[in-house]
Formats: structure tokens, C-alpha cells, sequence
């Protein structure tokens, strides 16, 4: 019989309906024996609870387990004596669906026997069975939905008899889960001793959906979406790509993941989730070799009574029901297989790199589903990758969610957001997690144990920020508790030079993994680095728990790479040992051209002539950002503080030291930089050293380098699309421009600057003649920003704002620059949120414009109200030639209006009005006039 004919809640009603008001279970069985024979696994775990409630006997368990175990009478083509030559077979995926074949034959046979034997048992054997599938639902777990609609309540006489769960992959995946819950509720804050619930601490992000050009489809709603079918471009992919910069909070969101799936709270069929940190690899030595369960086992848990292997051959037979996570991708080191094979069994044994990449190109458990976080910049051939996320930190709405989490009183509230807005730029610092961390930690902490402690009102550097962390770190050593009636003055230097001994020893730990390319650390490099255990609890270091799975000597690291690099710069700085030019010494290793590759995952097989070279990084982006504190650390305005650390004599000399090479190097990447000539002046793309070069510049705080980068910039036009440019860099930029006589064209689309960073680029709109600040996430505050300064000045000429949020609010307001500049030649506001009533001010303000002859409107809602306001602006209009209304929801009426508006134009040169909501026929009604386009 076909039981998809009628609903399976009917059939049960109709059983119920024939026996009355008892529920016959036994025929319930046999009218679903075909759903249940082809969904029923786990048989192991039902007889063993048939046998302990007595409703087999061992013998007939027995019959059950012998009944498919016969090849031969089974028809199978592999006899009892060639089971293990399996192997022997060319393709391992044919193996693999041979002995799935297999499996499923021994499996159903033996539901079938299960079943004959409990409806011969009677009523109460059948209802006890159905009970075993309701008691151990993650064993039956498909079963579950047949009993919801079978509307399947269980009897007093029922619920009377103990369930066991002897079925190991259900065991395991509770296992997984208590775990995985233990390890990821609680997050490390400042030390050992201190942590803090995940859900007390955890705020979304922006995370920004990329298709396979890198453009923006769109912000996820929650993290269900991460792993759904939204936005797959490539279904033959298995990698789920999070790409971000470094303190934007890719670590978090994996915690945040792994501990939804723990509860059960994460839209997913994984059962099994397996979470590895790449760096956790280096570890290994280049000799060692361990196997695909090893690997899963020994560095996640293993198993439980499980004689068997039934869990990995589990695992092997249904890959799509298993979830990996692999955070980091950009710190594996890569210099130990270069001329590896690719593995392709999962029962050979083989470096742990090599299974990484197999795992990650599909060789092995094909089906998994993987979520692989690394830097922004980092290269990956599009053909594993699945979809694309790049996580774009803290919008202004999860700024003030972060807050209101770590300060529970208003008054902090408002203290704090107050302090926030007076200062742009640590606006923008704050939009990346890990920088809003350490501010909001560091005010609440400084604030606790000092008289008064108020955020910097002028700019704050990134050096200022660690500095800070630094600071709240040494505060706990020897410092008694706060008293309720009377707090301490705060003496950042008295805190520093009390603490200098633990400070130097975790800079020179710091420096020693900086130039060995690793960042996890024995206790015995602390020890000879001269750290104790009381240095321990301070909060710079934290276990790394994944590399002690063995039982080996615990390994540490410190809390994250960025502080890494700080402390690394703290160690060149305080060094009186070696030369003073060897400040220099990471500079010169950035400076060097590395040949550009893709990743993943070609590292394992392709060969190399200097396989003994160390290459752990595709990107130096942790020396880039240790070269940043230094110039911070060796600023003048930190000279009172360092000078209490280290020889002011030596000081001077390794400052004068790094200015000449910051001026050397800045004269020498100018004169560099490829300039070409275009209709927009002398143009030129600047790369990403160049924003390092900025930043960098900027932590100095050296007006003359500023200056002196200014004039050196002979292009009319810089080019910074798609660098990477957050709120946080618009200060640097803001720093060098500001100093430039003449005026200049910024082209920055395809950036992450938001509504920080047109604030922090205020003082510089004044000399700048083309704005383009497409798809950057601009909200009409930044528009209130430009209008303001454009209007006031009158140089503009293009603006560009293609793909942010902008509504009719901003609408109005770039209307307003388009009135009040004479010299607006191009406007692009397409891809935005304006409606009919934004479309009006546009095209009023277009109507009253002399100058402006290219207005992109793409992708809006104005419809036909709109299309009305724009043919009144184009009639007769002596500049306008085109006009993009393409996307914008007009129907055939508002067309008509545009085109005999075009009757009164001869200057306009087309109209495109594709995408719009006409058909085939209508369009062709205006098929005489050419300017109207369609295709």
C-alpha cells in the first residue's frame, strides 16, 4: 500500500476509529511496516531494551542478528573470506557504495525480522517498541516527525518500563554536544580566572553575503542563515567561507555557532560537529602521522563503548550528517608538504595538514559541511567554496547593544556612548569587536579602581588602545581590591614600571613566536622567558586546550594575535641588547615581494626547490600590524611613558632611526606607485601597502611625515577601491590629506568605511573634487555629513553613492548638494532606499541643476510618481544626457510619461529603463523611439 495517499495523522485516526477507544498498536506496525522498514536504523539499541524488559529472549535476538549476516544467501556478490580484500578495488568510492549497499540489505532484513517477532509478541511488545523510538529520539531521529503525526502519546503502562540508550551514534552525538556546551558557554575574559557567559557577552555583527564576484548580496539575519542554501553560488562546494580582518570577531561567531548546536538551537541535520583552530596544527612535527579518527577523535572526544567502530564508520557512510568548523585558515603553516600526496582513504595515516586538505577538497567525507574562517585578503580557488561571508563588525544599532551588555545602568550608558560620540574615530575603532572589547572593558575596569577615569577626548591610536589593555592587565598584579569609599589616582607610568619585569618577559615571548612563525607556546619557553605562575593569571596568555588532547605538557597562547604584534613591537622597543636598527627588522620582511597564490589548497602538491624555507603566512598582516606599534610606541606623544622603560638616550636614537626610514620609504613608495593619465586628471591605484603606509604615518602622529606624504601624492585622482579601508583607517587618511594644497579626487567604492568614517574624512571633503563611496554602507547621517561639507566648499563634481542605505531622508539631502554645487557633473545613487518621495527631491533639484548630465538611479522603488518628477526635470533640460532608471518598479504608464517628456529633449541620449515591471508587448509600443532602453 502507498501511505503518501493519505496523511499519516488520518491513518492513525482511522486504526483508533476500528478498535474503538484503545489504540491497537500492533496494527499500527503492520499498516506502517514499509515506512518503518525503510527508516529504521539503530536496531542494536531496540533489542538489547526488548531483551532487558523480557519481551524477546537471547535466542531470539540471536535469530534477529543472524538472519542477514549470511552474504551468500543474501545475494551479495562478496562472500564471508573476501570482506577484507575490499580494498584491493581501484576506486575507494566504489568500495564505499559497495559496502553501503551491503549495510542497507543487512539493515532492512533485520527490521523486518524485528518486526514479524514483536507483533507475534502482542500488543503490549508493539506499543513498547513504538516507545523505544519515542524515549531515544536522537537514535530515531527521522522517525520523529511519523510520531508527531501518529499524534503517538505514550501509556502509563508504557512510561512504567525503563529505555536505555545502548545505540552508539546518538550516544556519541550527546557526547559532542555536553562537551561542546561545557567548553563554549563561557568565554575567557582578562584572565585565567575570570570568564564570562557566552550569551552574557555575545552581540551579532554585519555579516555581509558575497557572491562569487565579491559583491554584496545583503546582510544574514542570524546564524541559520550562515549554514542554509540563501546565496550558494556554487553547489558543488562544500566550504562555507568567513572571511574578516583580524579582531572582528570570527572566533566569536564559530564559539556562537558551536554553541547553538550544542543546545540544539542551530537549523542543521548535523549531528556530529567537529571543531579544529588551524593554528592548533603547528603543533605537529613534521614526522608525525595519525589517521582521519584519530583526528576527529583525539582532538574533539572520543567515543564511548563503542568495541565496534560503529560511530566512524557511521560517520564514513553518512558524511552530509556531519558539521566541521575550522577558524583561521591564514595562520596554517604550509612549509612542511610541499611535494605530499593528496589522501584519498580515510583508513591511511598521514600528516595532520594532509588531512586537513583533504578534508577541505572533498577527497575525504565528501558531503561534510564546512565552515572555514580566515582574513580578509586571503585566497581560495572558488571551486570548494560554497558561499561567501565577510563579517564587517559592529553597525551603530550592535554598538549600543554591546554597550547596554556591559554596563547594566543607564547613567554607565550614557557616560560612555557621551565619551563615544565626542571622539569619531574611536567610534570607528569600536565598530571592530575586539576594539570595542578592550575599550568598554578597560573604561569599566580603570573606572572601578580610579578616582576618576574618563576615554581620551582628542584622537586615540590604536597603540593608546593596547596600551590601555596593557595597563588594566598590570593593575591586577599586587593591586588590593578597590574600597567602596576611596579609590586610588591613576598613574599609568607608576602602574608600568611596577609591572615592567612580567611586561618584558611576555614582549620577548611575544617577539621570539614573531620570528619563528608560531604562536603557541610550552611551559617551558614561558619559564625561560622568566614568567611564573602568578604572571599566569594576569590575562595575556590562555590555555589552548585543543592541543592537549594527548595528556600531554599543557601549551598556551597569548589572547590574540593583534596583541601579539603589540607585544612583539613593546619587545624591539626595550630591547638595550641588540643594535637599534634592528626595530627595522620586520619592516625589511614586509617590504619583500612574495609571489601571489591561491588557497586553498594547492600548498600539499605543489613542489618547491627551497622546501626547507619557512613560508607560514600567505598574508604578513601580524608584522604589518607589529610595524604599526612600533611607530606608535616610539611616538613623542608616548616618549614621557617609554622613557620610564627604557633609556631615554637609546630612545632618541631608535625614534630618529625609524622617522628616517618612514621617510626614506614613504619618498621611495611614492615615486613608485603606477600614475597614468585618464579624463579625471592624473590618476592612480594605490595597493594595500600603501594603506599600511597611512596607518602607520598616522600612529606617529609626525605632522612632518604627513606633510611630506601629502606633496609627495602627485595624482589628481587616488583610486582606494577594494583595499580593505574600515572607519578606522578614514582617520589615517584624514591625518596625510588634510596637509595636501591642491585639490583631489577619492575613489573609495567596495570599502567598509560606514557613517564613522565619512565623520572621521569631514576635514578633507573641502579639497575634494569626485567622492565616490559606493557599497560601503552609508546611512542618510553620512549624507547629512557630505551636505554639509559640500555645499559649503562647491568643488564637487562627481558623487558617487551606488549601493549603500540610503532613504528619501538622504535622498533630500543629496538633492540639496546637487542644487547648491554648480559644478555636479555625476550623480550615482542606485541600489539605495528611495521610494517616489525621495525620487521627487532628485529630480527637482536635477530640474533647477545647469551642470549635471549623468544621474544613475538603479535598483530604486520611485515608480511611476517618480518617473513623473523626472520627465518634468528632463524636459527641456540643457545638460542632462543620461538618465538610468533601470530597476525601479515603473509599469507602462509611468513609461509614457518618460517618453513624451523625450519629445521636448533633444540632448538626452538614452533613457534605460530595463527590469522594470512591463511586458514583452508593452515594451514594444515605444520601440520607435531608440533612446528608450529595454535590453
Amino acid at each position: 500500500m502507498f501511505i503518501g495517499l493519505v496523511s499519516q495523522s488520518d491513518c492513525f485516526a482511522n486504526i483508533v476509529e476500528m478498535e474503538g477507544t484503545k489504540v491497537s498498536y500492533l496494527k499500527i506496525l503492520t499498516y506502517h511496516r514499509e515506512l518503518l522498514v525503510s527508516r529504521l536504523r539503530s536496531i542494536q539499541c531496540i533489542l538489547d531494551n526488548l531483551l532487558a524488559c523480557s519481551f524477546v529472549c537471547e535466542e531470539e535476538v540471536e535469530i534477529v542478528l543472524r538472519s542477514a549476516t549470511r552474504m551468500d544467501q543474501a545475494g551479495l556478490p562478496f562472500k564471508k573470506g573476501h570482506w577484507f580484500h575490499l580494498h584491493l578495488l581501484k576506486k575507494s568510492t566504489c568500495v564505499r557504495e559497495i559496502i553501503t549497499n551491503i549495510y542497507a540489505h543487512v539493515i532492512l532484513s533485520q527490521v523486518r525480522k524485528i518486526l514479524e517477532l514483536v507483533q507475534c509478541k502482542g500488543e503490549e511488545a508493539c506499543e513498547y517498541l513504538i516507545y523505544v523510538l519515542y524515549k531515544v529520539c536522537d537514535a530515531y531521529i527521522d522517525l520523529q516527525p511519523w510520531l508527531k503525526e501518529i499524534d503517538y502519546a505514550p501509556s502509563s503502562d508504557a512510561t512504567a518500563l525503563s529505555v536505555a540508550n545502548t545505540d552508539p551514534i546518538s550516544r556519541y552525538s550527546e557526547k559532542l554536544r555536553h562537551e561542546m556546551s561545557r567548553d563554549t558557554c563561557f568565554i575567557m575574559s582578562y584572565g585565567q580566572r575570570e570568564e564570562t557567559r557566552l550569551e552574557d557577552l555575545y552581540t551579532d555583527t554585519q555579516m555581509d553575503l558575497l557572491n562569487d564576484c565579491n559583491e554584496s548580496l545583503g546582510f544574514l539575519g542570524n546564524l541559520d542563515q550562515l549554514l542554509g542554501d540563501h546565496a550558494v553560488f556554487n553547489p558543488q562546494g562544500e566550504i562555507i567561507y568567513v572571511m574578516g580582518d583580524a579582531g572582528v570577531g570570527k572566533s566569536i561567531l564559530l564559539h556562537r555557532l558551536q554553541n547553538l548546536w550544542s543546545k540544539r538551537d542551530l537549523q542543521t541535520d548535523a549531528i556530529f560537529f567537529f571543531k579544529f583552530r588551524c593554528r592548533m596544527f603547528s603543533i605537529f612535527k613534521d614526522t608525525d602521522q595519525i589517521s582521519l579518527r584519530d583526528l576527529l577523535f583525539k582532538y574533539n572526544c572520543f567515543p564511548d563503548h563503542d568495541p565496534d567502530n560503529e560511530v566512524f564508520d557511521y560517520i564514513l557512510r553518512f558524511p552530509e550528517k556531519v558539521l566541521f568548523t575550522f577558524d583561521g585558515y591564514d595562520e596554517l603553516q604550509m612549509n612542511d608538504l610541499m611535494n605530499a600526496p593528496e589522501v584519498v582513504s580515510p583508513d591511511i595515516k598521514a600528516h595532520p595538514v594532509q588531512l586537513l586538505d583533504s578534508l577541505l577538497c572533498g577527497k575525504l567525507l565528501r558531503g561534510s559541511q564546512k565552515v572555514l574562517t580566515a582574513r580578509t585578503g586571503t585566497e581560495i580557488q572558488s571551486k570548494v567554496i560554497r558561499k561567501k561571508v565577510v563579517l564587517r563588525g559592529f553597525s551603530p544599532a550592535h554598538l549600543k547593544t554591546y554597550i547596554s551588555i556591559h554596563f547594566k545602568e543607564q547613567a554607565h550608558r550614557d557616560q560612555v556612548s557621551v565619551q563615544l560620540d565626542a571622539c569619531p574615530y574611536l567610534c570607528g575603532l569600536c565598530s571592530t569587536p575586539l576594539f570595542c572589547w578592550i575599550v568598554l572593558k578597560s573604561f569599566r575596569h580603570l573606572h572601578t579602581m580610579h578616582d576618576s577615569f574618563d576615554l581620551p577626548e582628542t584622537c586615540i591610536t590604536l597603540t593608546d588602545l593596547f596600551l590601555l589593555l596593557c595597563e588594566v592587565y598590570l593593575s591586577r598584579s599586587g593591586s588590593p581590591e578597590p574600597s567602596l569609599l576611596k579609590k586610588s589616582p591613576r598613574c599609568v607610568s607608576e602602574t608600568f614600571v611596577s609591572g615592567l619585569r612580567p611586561l618584558a618577559a611576555f614582549a620577548k615571548l611575544a617577539l621570539q613566536g614573531m620570528e619563528r612563525s608560531s604562536f603557541v607556546y610550552s611551559q617551558e619557553e614561558l619559564t625561560e622567558c622568566g614568567l611564573t605562575e602568578e604572571d599566569l593569571t594576569l590575562g595575556f596568555l590562555r590555555p589552548v586546550s585543543e592541543c592537549d588532547a594527548s595528556g600531554g605538557a599543557a601549551t598556551f597562547e597569548l589572547l590574540h594575535i593583534i596583541l601579539h604584534s603589540f607585544l612583539a613591537a613593546f619587545a624591539l622597543v626595550l630591547d638595550e641588547q641588540a643594535a637599534a636598527g634592528s626595530i627595522l627588522k620586520f619592516f625589511t620582511e614586509c617590504s619583500r615581494k612574495r609571489e601571489p597564490r591561491c588557497l586553498p589548497f594547492d600548498f600539499c602538491f605543489c613542489g618547491s626547490s627551497k622546501s626547507n624555507e619557512k613560508a607560514p603566512f600567505e598574508k604578513n598582516e601580524h608584522l604589518q600590524f607589529t610595524n604599526l606599534f612600533l611607530c606608535g610606541l616610539l611616538s613623542k606623544a608616548h616618549a614621557g611613558l617609554m622613557e620610564h622603560l627604557v633609556s631615554p638616550v637609546l630612545l632618541r636614537k631608535k625614534r630618529a632611526l625609524l622617522k628616517s626610514y618612514l621617510s626614506t620609504s614613504v619618498k621611495s613608495h611614492l615615486s613608485g606607485l603606477p600614475y597614468h593619465n585618464s579624463g579625471e586628471g592624473r590618476k592612480v591605484h594605490v595597493l594595500p601597502n600603501f594603506l599600511w603606509m597611512l596607518r602607520c604615518i598616522f600612529e606617529t602622529g609626525s605632522r612632518d611625515i604627513a606633510q611630506m606624504t601629502a606633496k609627495g601624492i602627485e595624482a589628481d585622482f587616488i583610486k582606494l577601491g577594494y583595499c580593505n579601508v574600515f572607519s578606522g583607517d578614514c582617520t589615517a587618511l584624514n591625518f596625510v590629506l588634510q596637509h595636501r594644497p591642491r585639490l583631489l579626487g577619492l575613489d573609495m567604492d567596495n570599502n567598509n568605511i560606514g557613517d564613522y568614517g565619512v565623520k572621521q574624512l569631514q576635514p578633507s571633503f573641502c579639497k575634494m573634487t569626485i567622492v565616490r563611496l559606493c557599497v560601503n554602507h552609508l546611512s542618510d547621517s553620512s549624507i547629512e555629513v557630505l551636505a554639509e561639507e559640500l555645499c559649503i566648499h562647491k568643488v564637487v563634481e562627481v558623487l558617487g553613492l551606488y549601493n549603500n542605505c540610503i532613504t528619501d531622508v538622504g535622498a533630500k539631502l543629496v538633492a540639496q548638494i546637487i542644487e547648491q554645487c554648480p559644478k555636479l557633473r555625476v550623480v550615482k545613487i542606485g541600489k539605495n532606499k528611495i521610494t517616489s518621495v525621495g525620487g521627487r527631491y532628485l529630480a527637482n533639484a536635477i530640474q533647477r541643476s545647469a551642470s549635471i548630465f549623468d544621474v544613475g538611479m538603479w535598483g530604486n522603488s520611485i515608480g511611476d510618481e517618480g518617473a513623473q518628477a523626472f520627465a518634468e526635470a528632463l524636459r527641456n533640460h540643457p545638460r542632462l544626457t543620461n538618465l538610468r532608471l533601470i530597476n525601479n518598479q515603473l509599469t507602462v504608464a509611468g513609461i509614457k510619461i518618460l517618453a513624451a517628456a523625450l519629445n521636448l529633449n533633444t540632448a538626452l541620449k538614452e533613457i534605460c529603463v530595463k527590469a522594470n515591471q512591463l511586458s514583452e508587448e508593452e515594451e514594444e509600443q515605444f520601440g520607435e523611439d531608440k533612446r528608450l532602453r529595454f535590453h
